[in-house]
């Protein structure tokens, strides 16, 4: 275990300060900027998540180079594609040499209307055949001398994560993937937010109420759920969506099902590269000092950093971006 290269300047010692100016609007911004004065050329495309799923997602490459591998970069919950985290990443990653493909979940960004069904934490299998045809359409020479490597923050972490245990079987020729503060315990991360100061849980419940009243608009002979069910809490909002738009049948088996907590990255093929903040408020230190991982994982926990903060100071520059483009690109020759 490595507490990696990151030391937080004073000012930034504080968990609640690192994870509310990581996603601030003044680092989305940045991240807009940064990534426009790379000069990068960015077109969307639907990709495939097979059984009639559509999923979007933003390719970008720089002019006149050719890129030395693709990245794929997953956003956090009820993040984007055009969150400023992900933004400084795919800016990273092209100064690298690496084209970039930042994918939206489903009901994430611009996105509510590519589909019926309500997104939930559980849909991997959608984001894997999205993944598989990501590669068919943009990156069909995948291989050691020019990879498709995985990045991912929060639950894109955790999704990055599950990703790399399925691409064997599912033939996605996936080199390294790497995740900032992944959701290991589902469960754990709940109870976290319950316990802990309110903020984060009103936020998420804010931004998924607001999802939710657009998915409605959209497919109102679908759902037709009342305000009511949208003044739920947390937990009993999330309960009500296993009840009624999963297979999951209780709260407990639908954490169950995108948990990666214990020893279920012990399984990882592909070599993995985990970071998180030992004061992150919304997802518990303790549950990656548990993990047990595979020979080619390596799990770095930080002092400080908040939840996908790692700030360096007032430019709201982060290491995470970063690590995540060092970790990425790490043993290609031509990066």
């Amino acid at each position: 275990m490595n507490a990696g290269r990151y030391h937080a300047p004073w000012w930034l010692r504080s968990g609640h300060v690192q994870t509310l100016l990581g996603s601030s609007p003044w680092r989305q911004r940045h991240g807009a900027r940064v990534l426009a004065a790379t000069g990068a050329v960015t077109r969307m495309h639907l990709v495939d998540g097979g059984d009639g799923v559509r999923l979007q997602g933003l390719h970008s490459v720089l002019p006149g180079v050719q890129p030395h591998g693709l990245a794929l970069l997953m956003h956090g919950w009820e993040g984007s594609a055009e969150s400023g985290y992900m933004r400084l990443a795919a800016a990273r990653l092209l100064q690298r040499g690496y084209a970039t493909f930042r994918l939206n979940f489903r009901d994430h960004g611009d996105s509510h209307h590519l589909n019926e069904a309500i997104f939930h934490s559980a849909r991997i299998d959608e984001v894997v055949q999205a993944s598989l045809d990501v590669v068919r359409k943009l990156w069909p020479d995948a291989g050691p001398d020019r990879p498709l490597v995985a990045g991912g923050y929060s639950l894109g972490g955790n999704f990055a994560l599950r990703l790399a245990l399925r691409a064997p079987a599912a033939g996605l020729p996936l080199s390294t993937v790497a995740a900032v503060c992944p959701v290991l315990d589902p469960a754990a991360t709940m109870a976290a937010m319950e316990s802990g100061w309110r903020f984060y849980q009103r936020h998420f419940e804010r931004r998924w109420r607001g999802s939710l009243r657009r998915k409605r608009a959209l497919f109102p002979q679908v759902h037709d759920f009342d305000d009511t069910t949208l003044r739920l809490g947390m937990r009993e909002l999330t309960r009500w969506l296993v009840e009624r738009h999963t297979d999951f049948g209780t709260l407990e088996n639908y954490f169950d099902g995108y948990s990666i907590a214990g020893d279920r990255l012990s399984r990882l093929e592909v070599p993995a590269h985990i970071l998180t903040a030992a004061d992150d408020p919304v997802i518990p230190v303790a549950g990656f000092r548990a993990l047990a991982l595979a020979p080619d994982t390596r799990l770095e926990i930080a002092p400080q950093g908040g939840h996908c903060g790692f700030l360096h100071g007032a430019g709201l520059d982060g290491h995470a971006e970063a690590w995540i483009a060092d970790r990425l690109t790490a043993g290609n020759v031509g990066a």
